[in-house]
């Protein structure tokens, strides 16, 4: 059985107040074409279809023609949400959506069950576990000790009724522990949302949504296809695709990667002003990608933004790399842009107080700083 794998649409999506649609609809397309060239058995879509729960207007078109023509080639599609989307939005009529093929994953109740599709070589298990925490869990087993990802992970897959003998795939959306993220996630607090991969044990393919480079973990049976276009600079040198897994007999898995070429590519521009103006410099640059400036000049220049803009239209965002910034640790390196939150309060505050916090300072914090990340999700 041949899939294609999905996740993190994002649709709706705005980068540096840039809006995203057009390159998404433009991106869907391609993902349409290589649906054609593939032929593929189903398509898997693991979460964040949407940017924010309550989507535009236009993101809800964009996603309607989407499906429209993935069930006009009578291509099955199997979607999940994930932690930009609203459950209950998106499974908003799903059994009505079955008739045409695509099964979305209702809101987690405490049971599970399999949409199976068939090949030559028999049945194939889909197992449809949208973005969870802890709490979701335990309102439906509380007797079972739900206190991390990890376990309530575990406690979701142990109460499914899976079949050994057959193949099962699971679609989930979380952060698999060991999978390296990017600046445009959502970073958690300590670490806090890992899950052990251990838990995936019973599958013979994991389709995982919520991190947004390709990548596998611990082997190609768990993977991550990453966003089909790049939403933030940490993803600029990123090669964005489409994944397609075939399943043969039981325990036979190929997965490999599709190109997927935007419209615009997302691009960092290293320079002083005169060098980036200079037709040299940006006759060697695709002048329609986004483009971040990093200019080297030692003194501000001038509505450096205004004047650029002509040379590079979708310029998104300026940023000086020079001895004044250095100095002022205005250039973090790439090490401190994706460390733990709570660790980086804490070197601050050690350096602050010549003395390290406090395990009830830490506790407090870590509680706050998740009630932040909740109210901005």
């Amino acid at each position: 059985m041949k899939l294609i794998h999905l996740s993190d649409l994002h649709l709706g999506k705005r980068v540096n107040d840039f809006p995203m649609l057009e390159d998404q609809a433009y991106i869907l397309d391609r993902v349409l074409e290589i649906a054609g060239e593939e032929q593929p058995d189903a398509v898997l879509i693991a979460g964040d279809v949407y940017d924010k729960t309550v989507p535009s207007a236009e993101a809800v078109a964009l996603l309607d023609d989407f499906l429209v023509k993935l069930a006009d080639r009578s291509l099955p599609v199997l979607l999940i949400s994930g932690n930009h989307d609203s459950p209950e939005r998106l499974a908003f009529a799903n059994r009505l959506m079955e008739g045409r093929g695509v099964y979305i994953a209702p809101v987690y109740h405490g049971e599970v069950s399999p949409v199976t599709l068939e090949d030559d070589r028999g049945p194939v298990d889909f197992w449809l576990l949208p973005f969870l925490k802890p709490a979701h869990i335990r309102r439906f087993f509380p007797e079972e000790g739900v206190e991390s990802f990890t376990d309530a992970m575990a406690c979701a897959i142990r109460h499914m009724p899976l079949d050994p003998a057959r193949r099962n795939v699971l679609v989930t959306h979380q952060f698999v522990t060991g999978a390296a993220r990017c600046e445009s996630e959502e970073v958690s607090v300590g670490g806090a949302d890992n899950v052990d991969a251990s838990v995936f044990a019973p599958f013979d393919y994991v389709a995982l949504g919520h991190l947004h480079g390709p990548q596998n973990v611990g082997g190609e049976r768990i993977r991550y296809c990453g966003t089909p276009l790049k939403y933030s600079f940490s993803e600029a040198g990123h090669q964005k695709s489409v994944t397609i897994v075939e399943l043969g007999e039981k325990g036979s898995l190929e997965v490999r990667a599709v190109p997927l070429l935007p419209q615009r590519d997302m691009v960092e521009l290293l320079g002083s002003f005169a060098q980036l103006k200079s037709p040299e410099f940006y006759g060697q640059v695709d002048r329609d990608a986004y483009v971040r400036v990093i200019l080297t000049d030692e003194n501000d220049i001038y509505d450096a933004m205004g004047q650029l803009r002509p040379v590079y239209p979708n310029l998104m965002a300026l940023d000086y790399d020079n001895l004044r910034t250095r100095s002022g640790a205005v250039v973090l390196e790439e090490a401190d842009v994706k460390r733990d939150p709570l660790e980086l309060f804490a070197d601050f505050y050690q350096q602050q107080n010549h003395q390290p916090m406090s395990e009830e300072q830490r506790r407090y914090l870590t509680e706050l700083l998740e009630t932040i990340q909740e109210e901005r999700a």
